[in-house]
């Protein structure tokens, strides 16, 4: 699915999660304390996932532009 960052940033809360639980390709993932955070990437973006695993409920999410230099 191809999806631009201004149309993931206005969509609500629970799309955005499914979107990236079901579109995303998990590039890491970490636990601490009570909450699991996963990084995916979807189409030129990155979203980092915040999990409350206690309350089995996605908590949040942060969005990042991925912006790469490439040279050759």
């Amino acid at each position: 699915m191809e999806i631009s960052l201004y149309d993931f940033k206005n969509l609500p809360l629970q799309n955005q999660s499914e979107i990236v639980l079901s579109e995303g390709r998990l590039m890491n993932e970490q636990v601490m304390n009570t909450f699991r955070y996963a990084l995916y990437e979807i189409s030129s973006f990155s979203v980092e996932l915040i999990y409350h695993i206690a309350k089995n409920k996605v908590e949040g999410l942060n969005i990042y532009q991925n912006r790469a230099a490439y040279s050759n």
